[in-house]
């Protein structure tokens, strides 16, 4: 493995895990009242573009870390959508 290969995982686990505590909360409290929408939505979008860059140009340190990426991001925005405040 080329050390810029490296150098990639180890951005792309960083800015990965970040979204853990945010999954982790939400889980624990279901609530999601803070959480955008829209950011998570053009966010989870953004992030499926980077998978299909990352399989297209072969570049694994892309795919692997967009793949738990797209994971955790799409969990938050899944439990946005079912914990959000329906409106009347």
């Amino acid at each position: 493995m080329m050390f810029i290969d490296f150098l990639g995982i180890v951005a792309g686990i960083c800015t990965t895990l970040s979204f853990l505590p945010q999954v982790a909360q939400i889980w624990r409290t279901r609530s999601v009242d803070d959480i955008s929408l829209g950011m998570y939505s053009t966010f989870v979008t953004g992030v499926c573009l980077w998978l299909v860059y990352g399989v297209v140009s072969a570049q694994i340190a892309l795919i692997l870390t967009n793949v738990v990426t797209l994971a955790l991001a799409g969990s938050v925005l899944a439990m946005k959508l079912r914990y959000g405040k329906r409106s009347a």
